[in-house]
């Protein structure tokens, strides 16, 4: 690892140390050539996974995509960038947990919404009103008679 301050390619592991769920491994090190320290993070490279459109296009799977769509549907909304984190973090387990190499981008924004019904209602709705292009007001009263109705069954 190259030293940042003195571009030495020597340096030594003080302290090494899980980070981020054990999903990646923080190390303090120390150049041996002019004794400053510094941070690396490595991390185990993935698979490249494909995203298969609705028009049949592929394109790489995109996490910040999903955060940017959930930051949005909670815009002036009280849920905490933590919740949000901790969504984003949930679905990327399971989109690399569930997929081989290719996911459709029908099965994450079911994911997406699924997460974002057990978050905050509204969220839900602002995002399914755009993933799922409500046509007029009657489409947009059915998916909220739908979420009525979900809440009244898991209440009795």
């Amino acid at each position: 690892m190259r030293c940042p301050y003195c571009n030495c390619i020597e340096s030594k592991v003080i302290d090494s140390r899980p980070a981020e769920e054990y999903t990646i491994i923080r190390r303090r090190r120390e150049c041996v050539e002019c004794g400053k320290r510094f941070t690396t993070y490595e991390k185990v490279e993935r698979i490249p996974l494909m995203v298969i459109k609705k028009d049949g296009r592929r394109e790489p799977f995109d996490i910040d995509k999903i955060k940017n769509g959930i930051i949005k549907a909670c815009e002036k909304r009280p849920v905490s960038m933590d919740d949000i984190e901790a969504v984003v973090s949930d679905i990327e387990k399971q989109v690399y947990t569930d997929v081989k190499s290719e996911i459709t981008s029908h099965e994450i924004g079911e994911m997406v919404m699924q997460h974002l019904r057990d978050l905050d209602e509204v969220a839900y709705v602002r995002f399914a009103s755009v993933y799922r292009q409500f046509r007029d007001v009657n489409t947009f009263m059915d998916e909220l008679k739908k979420l009525l109705n979900e809440r009244d069954d898991t209440e009795e």
